[in-house]
């Protein structure tokens, strides 16, 4: 599992103060670090931490390369993290074992199904009629994918994910397990107190270098589909309801919901817990705090909250009592100042 550090800096770039023999055998967190472990600094901030980890090698900014030196190997770069982001990536394609792909006896492929033979399918999985799957692509087991859908160049579906019929996955996408891709919208005519089911006729688009997170549902749309743009990352359980918009990049968190019809702008981020109600439009770079409630649309870029801040129980309820009391207060407050500028006009002049 071990690499020298002179193959890391050949993939990933960086300037290596030390020797490219030196080898790493995990990557690891700054503060549980040892000797032959990799970790990073990427802010000013954690410097102090220099001298207390026991990291072997150490990713920092250039700012901090002259102290970083003095105490071990390191690797500097304009941003730690992102470098670190993109060491994750290749020391797992170092490491990472991959059969060589092949369809399970125990699947099951329609005949009619287009599936490019560098596909790998896993035990029980089912392709319905009309699929095109992508060179490249990795069907985990017990993945579902319904008739006409599409699988994109080398995406990753893993155990247990359903995409559902005349719905899209792009390229290079990851599903994690349980993901559902294009079931029904929560559509509904209430009639004569009975409710009447809105055939759901759209299907879900899901564009290039996307990853959804375990368990969370993309509803298809009732008319038109449903759309999650290029680069958009999910976390787990999340609710996307059917015809909502997400623009490209976007990251939400797990937990969030967002209720039917919304559209998102790109490079958003929407906190964990946090809800976005139907039919509102949030423009491009809106930052959304965690558990936030948001009820009207976000025309400008920028950082919103909406939430009541947590407190003592006892001093919370008696903020939320004085809550329910504002508006009494407002109306009263409206009334002192009718009477006080009736009574400034009745002042007869000097």
């Amino acid at each position: 599992m071990s690499r020298p550090l002179g193959a890391i800096v050949d993939a990933l770039g960086g300037t290596l103060n030390g020797s490219c023999d030196t080898v790493v055998d995990r990557l690891a967190p700054l503060a549980t670090a040892g000797p032959t472990e990799l970790a990073f600094i990427a802010q000013a901030r954690y410097a102090s931490q220099l001298q207390t980890t026991q990291a072997g090698v150490l990713i920092v900014p250039v700012d901090m390369q002259e102290a970083a030196s003095q105490r071990g190997a390191c690797i500097v770069t304009e941003n730690p993290y992102l470098y670190f982001a993109r060491l994750t990536q290749w020391w797992r394609s170092e490491h990472e074992v991959l059969a060589a792909p092949s369809i399970d006896p125990s699947a099951s492929v329609h005949p009619s199904a287009q599936i490019d033979e560098s596909v790998d399918i896993g035990p029980f999985a089912v392709i319905a009629a009309g699929v095109c799957i992508a060179r490249g692509a990795r069907i985990g087991a017990h993945a579902v994918i319904a008739a006409d859908a599409t699988i994109g160049v080398d995406t990753r579906l893993y155990p247990r994910v359903s995409v559902g019929e005349r719905c899209v996955v792009g390229a290079r996408c990851v599903l994690h397990p349980g993901v559902v891709i294009g079931a029904d919208g929560f559509g509904f005519a209430q009639h004569q107190g009975q409710w009447i089911k809105i055939e759901q006729l759209g299907a879900v688009r899901i564009g290039d270098d996307v990853e959804i997170g375990a368990n969370t549902c993309i509803d298809r749309g009732a008319l038109d589909d449903t759309v999650i743009e290029d680069g958009v990352k999910l976390d787990n359980l999340i609710q996307i309801g059917h015809n909502v918009r997400i623009g490209a990049h976007t990251a939400m968190a797990g937990n969030a919901g967002v209720a039917g019809s919304a559209t998102i702008g790109a490079h958003c981020t929407v906190g964990g817990g946090a809800i976005v109600l139907g039919h509102l439009t949030l423009a491009d770079g809106v930052h959304v705090s965690a558990a936030s409630v948001v009820t009207r649309s976000l025309n400008k870029p920028g950082h919103y909250t909406g939430m009541f801040p947590i407190d003592d129980n006892a001093a919370w309820e008696k903020n939320a009592a004085s809550l329910k009391q504002l508006n009494r207060l407002r109306e009263r407050l409206k009334a002192v100042e009718q009477a006080l500028a009736q009574a400034l006009k009745d002042i007869p002049a000097p």
